[in-house]
């Protein structure tokens, strides 16, 4: 399906992002994938195949950089993203800029740096991995829910703006998936509440009507979607994987 095409994926090493990375080389794709921690790239690249690059996705001249050394990229995956919790008296500015910098202004680096020549070649898909709280509000994030309301808004407007180009750009929007994210959320909430880890997962599973915590293989699998040929009609998307919770 996506045979000679080329696809990045940054925080490919995490359990979303490896699953991206295993389902985009499953589907015959060159696949790329960025990170911080050279240990679990190297991990990764043994477990995969998969090439891979150390890139600090704060640093807006290593990204140009990186989109200058690469050329060609095909397929962009914006999957890092960092979350943290906190009432609004409590949300410092680190925790905010952290927020905006890895999850909306290092996709919109990366996408001016690869969605030109994109443009130009007449092919292209970027998927932006956001977040249902890119819909919706949810207390105690209000850094994480405005970083994703942004990236879903880049992705509109990178939609419109690329139109008749043969690029497309979407954002899957997943509820509480299982990976170590998710676990130190329930971690934090097992210690706010003084109630045990196993309570807190539940609690996260119950948010959506489907009771349970999704796979990264799930989403893995939308990202397949909408980075194939076939996908060429759907653009400015945010779909959301959550069972139901935010329809």
């Amino acid at each position: 399906m996506l045979s000679g095409k080329r696809a990045l994926v940054t925080g490919g090493a995490g359990g979303i992002g490896r699953a991206i990375a295993r389902a985009l080389r499953d589907a015959g794709a060159e696949v790329i994938v960025t990170g911080r921690d050279p240990g679990a790239l190297t991990r990764l690249a043994d477990e995969l195949g998969v090439a891979t690059r150390e890139l600090d996705l704060t640093d807006r001249a290593a990204i140009a950089a990186l989109g200058a050394a690469l050329g060609v990229v095909d397929v962009l995956v914006n999957n890092a993203g960092v979350a943290e919790s906190a009432p609004l008296a409590r949300t410092s500015d680190a925790t905010w800029d952290a927020a905006l910098a890895v999850n909306v202004t290092a996709p919109f680096a990366l996408c001016r740096a690869l969605m030109p020549p994109m443009m130009a070649r007449g092919w292209g898909r970027v998927i932006n991995v956001a977040s249902n709280a890119g819909l919706v509000g949810y207390a105690y994030t209000s850094a994480y829910v405005a970083s994703k309301h942004a990236l879903v808004g880049l992705t509109r407007a990178l939609a419109k703006e690329a139109g008749a180009s043969g690029v497309t750009v979407n954002a899957v929007c997943p509820g509480f998936v299982d990976t170590p994210m998710t676990a130190r959320s329930a971690a934090n909430i097992a210690d706010k509440t003084r109630g045990t880890e196993d309570e807190a997962r539940a609690r996260l599973a119950s948010l959506t009507p489907q009771r349970r915590l999704f796979s990264p293989d799930e989403v893995a699998a939308l990202v397949l979607t909408l980075a194939s040929p076939a996908s060429a009609g759907i653009s400015g998307a945010a779909i959301p994987l959550d069972g139901g919770q935010t329809a």
